[in-house]
């Protein structure tokens, strides 16, 4: 069966490790061309071997770009177009937590505006270009293919819930990441662009595992979290792909067990939405003890 992206190209950021690698590799596989994104073109670069290799009939191409700089992200969008003929998908992932982040007396303002450069202004450069080259995709029935697109912006639960051991630059850019994404959801919802944020909650990958380099401070989160473990890479990006695996998302109930995608015209009437996938943190009060009952899914990049 043809894949939900099928003739469909994706331009990822952050492509190199984590949420970024796992979608690079099931977008992929659902059948669309990805531009692999990431400031480090070493990790683009296996990245796009990686999915080269286990998908050959598919265009994967890794790409150097800082996201903080507009004429960097115009460029990977432009090199998207001119590769793919069309960009379908624009999933603004890359970001930083950066380990001096802390509160508002002890964040240093060099912090706050990396942060912001990176997590806010990059998503920005990104939707606009990516909505610039969403407008001139060519129409094509034969092949399903349409007009505008699909833009997939990475929040995180922090963005609609406080807490007590404070990253208030990351939080506060995240929270200006969910605001963004709903207007210009709004501003462009009858050129059949959608705009979507996802809103992680902790997740097992480099990023937040350098961050939490203590056990106790990754105690200190897993006590809230009712599934009893950190969320895996892999989970996000079956979230952007809007598909329902057992074990990934329970505080966004699905309708039905057909696989869905935010990045496809299956989600056609989705746009302007906090996805939360974020294993019932958010919905929490006290959580239950014992051991988690299921294992995490297998990564996408380690199958084995």
């Amino acid at each position: 069966m043809p894949g939900r992206l099928q003739h469909k190209s994706a331009l990822i950021t952050g492509a190199g490790s984590g949420i970024g690698l796992e979608s690079s590799i099931l977008f992929a596989q659902e059948g669309a061309n990805v531009l692999l994104v990431d400031v480090n073109i070493a990790n683009a670069e296996k990245a796009a071997a990686l999915v080269q290799e286990r998908f050959p009939n598919i265009k994967a191409i890794p790409y150097k770009a800082d996201v903080s700089k507009e004429a960097e992200v115009e460029a990977a969008v432009a090199t998207a177009v001119k590769e793919f003929g069309r960009l379908d998908v624009m999933f603004n992932n890359a970001g930083i937590m950066h380990p001096e982040d802390d509160n508002a007396l002890n964040t240093e303002e060099r912090i706050w505006d990396l942060t912001m450069n990176i997590n806010l202004k990059g998503v920005w450069f990104g939707c606009k270009h990516a909505i610039k080259a969403m407008r001139e995709n060519p129409t094509d029935a034969a092949k399903g293919l349409q007009t505008g697109g699909s833009i997939i912006n990475t929040a995180s639960f922090v963005a609609i819930m406080g807490a007590a051991t404070p990253q208030l630059a990351y939080t506060a850019s995240k929270g200006a990441v969910l605001a963004m994404t709903r207007e210009l959801a709004m501003v462009h919802a009858r050129e059949g662009i959608r705009l979507n944020s996802l809103c992680p909650g902790p997740l097992k990958t480099p990023l937040l595992m350098d961050f939490l380099n203590t056990d106790e401070k990754k105690q200190r989160r897993l006590v809230h979290l009712p599934m009893g473990r950190f969320g895996e890479a892999v989970e996000l990006a079956n979230a952007a792909l809007f598909r329902k695996p057992a074990t990934s998302i329970t505080s966004t109930q699905l309708t039905s067990d057909k696989h869905h995608t935010v990045a496809s015209s299956e989600s056609s009437y989705i746009t302007g939405t906090d996805f939360k996938v974020d294993g019932g943190l958010s919905s929490a009060y006290v959580t239950a003890l014992g051991e988690p009952a299921l294992p995490p899914p297998t990564s996408l990049v380690n199958p084995a």
